[in-house]
């Protein structure tokens, strides 16, 4: 089933966990928050385009900004964009480049995955790393300060909702951590 999303979490160990619960507990020093919003499959005509213009994309976030009012009002998010990264789109290695490294943002990094999948690394309290897949369907939030990195899996292919608090805080703020991160087989 298209919607049927699983997060997993990758240890160094190389091994894996996919119960939310004990995702959530691991991460929970970190404040990292995920869980699973159910979306509308009535826009599956867009979420299945490898591009999207403007008005595709606001459509799109439209379908969700039930999400949004509820952010907006608990935690005073300001504005959503829609992000909607495929191989082919021009410049794709640059812009993932300025999130492959461990770094952190002023601000939240927040995400609501509507199509494919990324993946977001983090340093643990006990020095160790993991790496979290979220799929279509799951929300993630990211706090700000919170050292990470990003990257695409290789499908290379994600649209997601992105919130704000301000315009300024994702901006990378680097950090000289050496990611461990893919685990050799």
């Amino acid at each position: 089933m298209r919607w049927a999303s699983l997060a997993i979490l990758t240890l160094e160990s190389g091994s894996t966990l996919t119960e939310l619960e004990k995702i959530s507990s691991l991460l929970a020093d970190l404040k990292v928050q995920i869980n699973h919003w159910p979306f509308d499959q009535a826009r599956l005509d867009l979420l299945e385009r490898e591009s999207l213009d403007l008005e595709q994309k606001e459509e799109l976030l439209k379908s969700v900004d039930h999400y949004f009012e509820q952010l907006k009002k608990d935690a005073n998010y300001q504005s959503r964009d829609l992000i909607v990264l495929y191989s082919s789109l021009e410049g794709l290695p640059s812009l993932l480049a300025k999130f492959a490294n461990a770094h952190n943002h002023a601000d939240d990094e927040v995400r609501y995955i509507l199509d494919g999948e990324g993946v977001f690394g983090f340093v643990l309290p006990d020095s160790s790393q993991v790496e979290l897949t979220v799929q279509a369907g799951e929300y993630i939030n990211v706090p700000k300060y919170t050292e990470h990195w990003f990257h695409l899996t290789k499908s290379k292919r994600v649209k997601a909702v992105r919130y704000f608090t301000n315009s300024e805080g994702w901006a990378p703020i680097y950090t000289n951590t050496i990611i461990r991160f893919p685990i050799s087989a």
